[in-house]
């Protein structure tokens, strides 16, 4: 559908898309509400064509993946038509992109496969058609002839700012606010894109003004989500501080100790001397507790290389440091783990 649903309920957020398990309505106008679970206007043609089309393309089986793959196909095309200037047949190919935007959800409450799948495949599908679109018009602003090639980064600046606004609905609703709404929602979007490729002549101001409206957008969704959580947030501190909590604004940040900074710690303190002779105490304790067998088998290997356990008055003279050092790192190493290997 034109926001990237195929009407269900449950349905996952996603760009342009609501996450609420409530009834979902699509941002395009009430029009198409009629492919959506919720009640279509009476008397509303548009509507009572698609239910019409709808049954026929289930009964020769076509699914509403199908339509989106179609959709996605006619917008590659719309691109490339956009990229060489047949801007006129550009414009009736985004009319039919956007039947068939919305033709597939129809098709899926005509068949019952509504499914989060398919929303979310028709929601990806949306954001590729919408890169498509402004890619072309990239194409035709950098290669077209009497165009500044800067002006390419127009398009891309809209589609930029488009993702943003589809975004942040994503994410607000995801988090369970309410963000959707604006002046510039997918709709409107494509409507302003197929006027400025109708009236070419003047397309570069209009996509300006586009430009702008999407700032506008993106700009009341995000306010829109920011006064919803600092409702919240203060309601949160209210609670806090009506139970006798401290307020989570007034929490001092956690300090975090890495394992550097607390051997480094250490190894400075005072009393380091007395922390390496508990070390030794400790590592002796577990020699002491070896089985016989392991202690004579190590007490063998030291005679057979030729080297003897220092005792403790041999270990805290100056003549047991020159013995480390004389016999090198590794020997040192291994005394001090007691394995005498």
């Amino acid at each position: 559908m034109i926001d990237g649903r195929r009407g269900h309920k449950n349905a996952p957020p996603d760009e342009e898309a609501q996450a609420s398990p409530a009834v979902v309505v699509d941002e395009a106008d009430e029009a198409t509400s009629g492919v959506t679970d919720s009640p279509a206007p009476s008397g509303s043609g548009f509507v009572r064509i698609l239910n019409g089309i709808s049954p026929r393309l289930v009964a020769h089986g076509v699914t509403a993946d199908h339509v989106t793959v179609v959709g996605m196909l006619v917008a590659a095309l719309t691109g490339v038509m956009i990229g060489l200037g047949h801007l006129y047949l550009a414009v009736a190919l985004v009319t039919f992109g956007g039947l068939m935007d919305t033709l597939d959800g129809a098709v899926a409450k005509a068949a019952g496969t509504s499914s989060k799948r398919g929303a979310f495949f028709d929601s990806v599908s949306d954001r590729i058609a919408d890169m498509f679109v402004f890619g072309g018009l990239a194409w035709y602003f950098a290669a077209g002839p009497g165009h500044d090639p800067k002006l390419a980064l127009l398009p891309f600046a809209i589609l930029g700012v488009s993702n943003t606004i589809s975004y942040e609905r994503a994410k607000g609703e995801l988090l369970g606010y309410e963000a959707k709404g604006g002046l510039m929602e997918r709709a409107e979007r494509l409507i302003v894109v197929g006027l400025a490729l109708l009236v070419h002549i003047v397309m570069v101001p209009i996509l300006w003004v586009l430009l702008g409206l999407c700032v506008i957008t993106a700009c009341q969704r995000f306010f829109k989500v920011w006064r919803q959580a600092t409702v919240v947030a203060d309601a949160d501190d209210t609670a806090l501080a009506a139970s006798g909590s401290r307020p989570i604004s007034g929490r001092r940040p956690a300090r975090v100790e890495s394992r550097w900074r607390t051997w480094r710690d250490a190894s400075g303190a005072p009393d380091r001397r007395r922390r390496r002779v508990a070390v030794a105490s400790r590592a002796r304790s577990r020699r002491r507790e070896q089985p016989l067998s392991i202690r004579l088998r190590q007490a063998f290997a030291n005679e057979r290389e030729g080297s003897r356990t220092p005792t403790r008055t041999l270990a805290r003279s100056g003549r047991a440091r020159t013995e480390r050092r004389r016999q090198g790192a590794e020997s040192s190493f291994r005394r001090r783990l007691g394995s005498g290997r």
